[in-house]
């Protein structure tokens, strides 16, 4: 007996990754995800690997993951893989206070974001 497995989320012919705890405001990790929507997956790992923002490293972690996933799960040909979706979105925020003078304080924000790439066989033109 068992759990009945759930059924897939994206097409037979795609891979999904998700990471839903970076570290960084989703207005920066979506700046380094348009880096490499639409992308060939090897031209997109070099772009983040030698992109000079902090958050290319988590974003290049999940490509990475995604890439795994295809090939090891799916049986997919690395390299004919795209990056069709690189979305990102908001998650938890951590709240802290920092004290001022004269008896204040002020609350600083910590977000947290989260990534989903999805990266997709093509056949070349």
């Amino acid at each position: 007996m068992g759990k009945p497995s759930s059924p897939r989320r994206v097409a037979d012919n795609q891979a999904l990754a998700t990471n839903t705890n970076v570290r960084g405001s989703a207005q920066k990790l979506n700046l380094v995800a348009a880096l490499i929507r639409g992308k060939k997956a090897e031209d997109a790992l070099n772009i983040l690997k030698f992109s000079t923002k902090a958050m290319a490293v988590d974003v290049r972690k999940v490509l990475a993951s995604a890439i795994a996933n295809a090939e090891n799960n799916h049986n997919l040909d690395v390299d004919a893989l795209v990056v069709a979706e690189a979305s990102v979105g908001k998650s938890l925020t951590m709240k802290r206070f920092h004290t001022r003078g004269r008896g204040k304080s002020t609350q600083i924000l910590k977000p947290f974001s989260r990534v989903r790439i999805i990266v997709e066989e093509r056949e070349e033109a």
